[in-house]
């Protein structure tokens, strides 16, 4: 029996209760050591809070310790592959969040940098891992919906708060950054291919350099055409796919948090609809860490490894561009 994957984790975010700690709970190949953040009280807290042993002085200093295998980099986006890169150099594994990094250029530099590493850099695009993508992704590689003729995709939250990251430009925020990715994720995923954007338009925050919603019209090298959208600010959360083909169509609500709740229905001339049952558990966060943890122990690949994330970061910087605005930097 080899000993657990033993992983340290950079910051305090909101997001690292449901993204690795509830997770690691259920996987006894994964043992949570150490956490670092800026603020040594608020890291303190939170490892208190949630059992994490030790709490180091700097993210420096837990990139540095022996007894750390992992590295989780759930910080704001323009940390990411700046981190990236600090957490390789040390030797350790990375899952880090999405997006990979700010902007292509820097993608490629991170890419770049980690690999001939041996060492597994994984995006954190979590739904991907989930049964409701494997199960979306093998219908319509069945020709359940004939072939493809549109795949569209969005994503929409209410988050007032202006404070909020995700409203600052300086930490690589926007609509796109942190919600649009999933939805052009999802399109690309479906489709296998790499889009070019053909138009985009994008509502500004306060803040004009900021997108609180923007949307995207995208067409593939086999013709499929796609409109992909996210919001930072709607009444109602949505999470929703239409995978249009020759012979069908199929919904898919819930990707991106498939775990509170999802739908699959399938829709033909000949059957009507026909809903697909998916569970919801695993929860698409423990696929992704059996995941990792099997790349890590066994060598096998991931599919949002960090040439997956380049491909993503300059179709992310086109949206922007054709919407009028800078990639962000």
């Amino acid at each position: 029996m080899s000993s657990p994957l033993r992983f340290g984790i950079l910051g305090a975010a909101g997001i690292t209760p449901s993204s690795l700690i509830a997770p690691a709970a259920l996987n006894p190949d994964v043992e949570l050591v150490a956490v670092a953040a800026r603020d040594r009280s608020r890291a303190e807290a939170f490892a208190a809070e949630h059992g994490i042993g030790r709490v180091e002085d700097s993210y420096e200093s837990l990139l540095a310790a022996d007894d750390i295998d992992a590295i989780y980099i759930p910080l704001p986006n323009s940390e990411h592959g700046r981190w990236t890169k600090a957490a390789v150099d040390a030797g350790k594994h990375v899952l880090v969040e999405k997006p990979f990094a700010s902007n292509g250029t820097e993608a490629e530099e991170v890419a770049a940098h980690v690999a001939g590493s041996g060492l597994v850099v994984m995006e954190a695009f979590h739904y991907r891992y989930h049964a409701l993508m494997s199960e979306a992704i093998a219908l319509v590689r069945d020709g359940k919906v004939g072939d493809l003729v549109d795949v569209s995709a969005t994503f929409d939250v209410n988050l007032p708060d202006r404070s909020n990251i995700r409203y600052i430009y300086d930490l690589a925020g926007g609509a796109t950054m942190d919600l649009g990715c999933y939805s052009l994720h999802f399109v690309r995923s479906i489709v296998g291919e790499e889009p070019e954007v053909v138009s985009a338009t994008y509502r500004p925050s306060t803040d004009d350099r900021i997108d609180e919603a923007l949307t995207a019209e995208l067409r593939f090298p086999s013709g499929v055409t796609s409109t992909v959208s996210s919001s930072l600010l709607e009444d109602v959360e949505c999470q929703s796919a239409t995978i249009v083909g020759t012979e069908g169509v199929l919904k898919v609500e819930g990707f991106v948090k498939p775990q509170e709740g999802n739908s699959l229905t399938l829709y033909t001339d000949a059957d009507g609809a026909t809903e697909i049952e998916v569970p919801e558990r695993p929860t698409s966060y423990d696929c992704q860490l059996d995941i990792f943890v099997a790349a890590v122990r066994e060598g096998l690949p991931v599919i949002t490894d960090a040439a997956d994330a380049v491909k993503m970061m300059h179709a992310i910087d086109a949206m922007y561009v054709a919407a009028g605005l800078q990639p962000r930097e």
